[in-house]
């Protein structure tokens, strides 16, 4: 058995970071979170590129276009959707999360999904660095490792069977003297 784990090792990354500016006092300390995580793992400031969306739901387009760039080794996207009295809600929250991920399964890039989606302010505060940690910290350190996990996985020579490979059995030339009979 082989098994693969990405490493925690950004030298070298180059990270895009979307950020929601609709509940900025929250995304904003999510974004400080995910800073903070990159610089701590080797990523240098100078290498990190944060760009402010009007809204959650305008998060994929930019990871979108970041993505298609190729400038970056993974994207972090980051937002805060908070419950409300209507469905705007579940129509944010489900649109922005299907878009995220669409943009990492059509691009090959890690983007990484770190909007938050609460009931209240307070859950959503609790997740940006008050009581359960930082979201943002915690999305930019699966950025590095998933970025280097791909990179193992792609380095990393299929091991061949003895013999031949799967599906590689040679098949007799069926002639007409060996072909079968067909029924008439």
């Amino acid at each position: 058995m082989r098994e693969f784990r990405g490493s925690f090792q950004g030298q070298g990354l180059r990270c895009g970071i979307v950020v929601s500016r609709f509940n900025e006092l929250i995304t904003s300390r999510l974004l400080d979170g995910a800073r903070d995580a990159l610089l701590r793992h080797g990523v240098r400031d100078e290498d990190i590129t944060v760009a402010w969306t009007p809204g959650a739901f305008d998060i994929p387009l930019v990871a979108k276009q970041m993505a298609e760039s190729r400038r970056y080794n993974a994207i972090i996207c980051l937002g805060a959707v908070v419950r409300g009295e209507t469905p705007h809600f579940d129509y944010v929250a489900g649109e922005a999360a299907k878009g995220i991920a669409s943009v990492e399964l059509s691009s090959g890039i890690p983007v990484l999904f770190g909007v938050l989606t609460t009931d209240s302010i307070e859950q959503a505060m609790d997740r940006a660095g008050a009581k359960v940690g930082n979201k943002g910290f915690d999305a930019a350190v699966s950025a590095i490792e998933m970025v280097n996990l791909l990179r193992d996985l792609a380095a990393t020579p299929a091991r061949r069977r003895r013999g031949r490979p799967p599906g590689s059995r040679r098949r007799q030339a069926e002639t007409p003297a060996t072909a079968p009979e067909t029924p008439r």
